[in-house]
């Protein structure tokens, strides 16, 4: 008999990654529920790669429920629509996982595969995670988000709202990365200074602004099924493939 891909917890984190969020605040609880479940999975290893990401993840997304309840965004709607159906694709690809199932999208499947993984390091698991959910994930979000309120790329509020996300990432940067860091790792990244933090809010503003580019794309193939399906494998593929460079040594080199 195949043991269960999250052991001893496979029903309680199947149940939470099952749930759909209908706003930020079921996103961020999710998140929370979550991260305390993938924590447990592993009792002998204080942080694995799943939950490093996670951890990222329920960050910025606590961050963008402070800004949206501060009223930081023009289109609360389109915010929180994307919100929603952008973290629905994740705890998807979690579901799918935990039942081994053979759909499982290959840009997650890279990290999600060394949930047991001890010498994989925190850094290169947080990235790899956000290279799966940006790259991957975020275009088909912005596809789904558009076609529920009927609206599509051009609407000037919803693009300016997409790229103040952009600034909580460079916020929170910084705080995160430094987090994941080694002892002899933080000796280096205060020798270099800000230098590291500004190459990782480029990467992040690039990757959000190429998401979008791809959004924009595939929005015009938008009612043909067979383009749609060869884009997203197309997709799933690429990501997948810079995934697996940055779970690598080289990965880990670069970062």
């Amino acid at each position: 008999m195949t043991e269960p891909v999250w052991g001893t917890l496979q029903e309680e984190i199947t149940e939470v990654v099952s749930r759909t969020p209908k706003d930020v605040p079921d996103v961020v609880t999710q998140l929370e529920d979550l991260h305390d479940l993938l924590n447990k999975a592993t009792p002998d290893d204080a942080n694995n790669p799943v939950a490093d990401f996670n951890h990222l993840y329920w960050t910025i997304t606590s961050t963008v429920l402070d800004h949206l309840n501060a009223g930081a965004f023009r289109d609360p709607e389109f915010l929180t629509l994307l919100d929603v159906e952008f973290a629905k694709r994740y705890f998807d690809a979690l579901r799918r996982w935990g039942q081994a199932a053979t759909d499982t999208p290959h840009s997650w499947r890279v990290l999600f595969r060394h949930l047991y993984d001890r010498d994989i390091q925190s850094l290169p698991a947080a990235v790899a995670g956000v290279n799966a959910h940006v790259n991957y994930d975020l275009p088909f979000a912005l596809i789904a988000t558009w076609t529920k309120l009927k609206s599509g790329p051009s609407v000037v509020i919803q693009h300016q709202d997409y790229l103040h996300i952009n600034e909580i990432f460079f916020e929170k940067i910084p705080q995160l990365r430094r987090g994941y860091l080694s002892y002899w790792q933080l000796v280096i990244d205060r020798l270099n200074g800000p230098l590291d933090d500004f190459i990782q809010d480029r990467a992040v503003e690039i990757a959000r602004n190429h998401a979008w580019s791809d959004a924009e794309r595939l929005w015009k193939m938008r009612d043909d099924p067979k383009a749609m399906r060869r884009a997203n494998d197309t997709l799933d593929h690429y990501t997948a493939i810079l995934g697996w460079v940055l779970m690598s040594p080289l990965g880990g080199y670069l970062q």
